[in-house]
């Protein structure tokens, strides 16, 4: 696990560097053919199990994240605030917090408070199975199961383009 933390640590500052423009961007890079996400089982911080299984039939929108990274903590208020324009739309929004503790997270939303699930992959299994290439990496799933499209690096989720992206999977 510790060769993977120097390894994110690095790419979230790669990332970091990568933000301005990504924000300035709005984009979404279209993930090409028919893959499957991988199914994951993980608890949020109240204890709730989530499957993204349990999913299937909207789009859902997953984040990788760490407190620890600059750019996550810049885009996590854009989240919060996409997700109180998408959640009566049948729209899914979850953040995953790679390898930190409950605590941890519960001392970072002080100041960066989510009304969306936060989930915890403390072990690091459930970000080894996707194609995490820095934090934050930002993933759409379309309700057939499939990865619609993926950000890499901080993005203002409650612009236009980028929700106006997601809901078009529900069509």
């Amino acid at each position: 696990m510790a060769g993977n933390n120097m390894k994110s640590i690095i790419c979230c500052l790669v990332c970091w560097s990568l933000a301005t423009a990504a924000l300035s961007e709005q984009t979404l890079t279209p993930i090409p053919g028919k893959v499957l996400a991988p199914d994951f089982t993980l608890q949020d911080t109240d204890g709730k199990t989530h499957r993204l299984s349990d999913y299937r039939g909207r789009p859902v929108i997953i984040n990788f994240w760490t407190t620890w990274c600059p750019p996550c903590r810049e885009e996590l208020p854009s989240m919060n605030r996409a997700w109180h324009l998408i959640k009566e739309e049948g729209i899914a929004m979850l953040a995953i917090n790679m390898g930190e503790d409950e605590d941890t997270i519960f001392v970072f939303s002080a100041d960066y408070p989510s009304d969306f699930p936060i989930l915890m992959d403390q072990s690091g299994e459930v970000i080894e199975q996707w194609p995490v290439k820095g934090l934050p990496t930002t993933y759409v799933i379309a309700p057939d199961g499939t990865i619609a499209y993926r950000a890499i690096g901080s993005r203002e989720w409650d612009a236009r383009e980028l929700l106006n992206s997601v809901r078009a999977l529900k069509e």
